[in-house]
């Protein structure tokens, strides 16, 4: 008789990129498998939980054990498959702190998409995508999300700008001028999609504020009267969105 792995705090869940269903057979990756093998201890006949952002999260057995891997099959689902409002965060990378935490904590505040954006003042001009995304991953099956968010490659501010959706409208946190408090601004603001835009240490350049300001779908906002650091930043106006406009209502 198996039994349902547990991890300190809650139920292993994994993420996976096959498809799920009753039945359905799930080889894990070596990762994966080593550590419900070797660092769970699990056997035969033990129970995970799937999902992989499109089909629910699914109760799974270890049907079969190799010498280095196992395959999973899938019994039932527990969870329909929901999805997170849809909330970007664009920030710029800031040196004393690398973008796994900002990474986690995003995801676990449920943010859609993580965009990366390179701005005048950026220190940090490189970002490791995979690492990015393998901590989404773990903040992911952690936090008991049903999805995982898309990671994108940085991209230069005057491009991305350039590039940008105009359905959806910018939280833009301008430390620089006389903004309306965020919750304020997001109380009177139209509901829909919204990113969040973060700048750098020492914040956007002046040239930079000013295109996001001239723009019609940006709404400027402050975070208070103390200086907060950038991912700090993020991460406060990440979860006033979602107490005003996401699903914290």
């Amino acid at each position: 008789m198996g039994e349902d792995l547990k991890e300190p705090g809650g139920k292993v869940r994994l993420y996976v990129e096959a498809p799920l269903g009753e039945g359905a057979r799930v080889v894990p990756g070596d990762g994966q498998a080593h550590y419900l093998l070797h660092v769970m201890r699990a056997r035969a006949g033990d129970r995970v939980c799937l999902f992989n952002g499109r089909d629910g999260e699914w109760l799974a057995r270890i049907a079969d054990i190799a010498k280095r891997g196992c395959t999973l099959e899938c019994e039932r689902r527990t969870a329909p498959q929901t999805e997170v409002p849809d909330l970007w965060l664009v920030f710029a990378p800031i040196k004393k702190t690398p973008a796994d935490y900002l990474t986690q904590k995003a995801t676990e505040l449920g943010v859609r998409l993580l965009q990366p954006v390179i701005t005048r003042r950026t220190i940090v001009q490189r970002v490791n995508i995979e690492r990015m995304t393998a901590n989404a991953v773990e903040a992911a099956e952690q936090s008991g999300r049903l999805s995982v968010p898309e990671v994108r490659a940085p991209q230069p501010f005057d491009k991305l700008l350039a590039g940008w959706p105009q359905q959806r409208r910018i939280l833009f946190c301008d430390e620089a001028g006389e903004a309306p408090p965020v919750a304020e601004a997001l109380a009177a603001a139209p509901s829909g999609p919204w990113a969040i835009f973060t700048g750098p240490e020492g914040g956007f350049d002046p040239a930079e504020r000013a295109a996001l300001l001239a723009l019609a779908f940006v709404t400027p906002v402050t975070l208070g009267t103390r200086i907060l650091r950038a991912d700090t930043a993020a991460l406060s106006a990440l979860s006033v969105w979602q107490s005003v406009k996401g699903d914290w209502l």
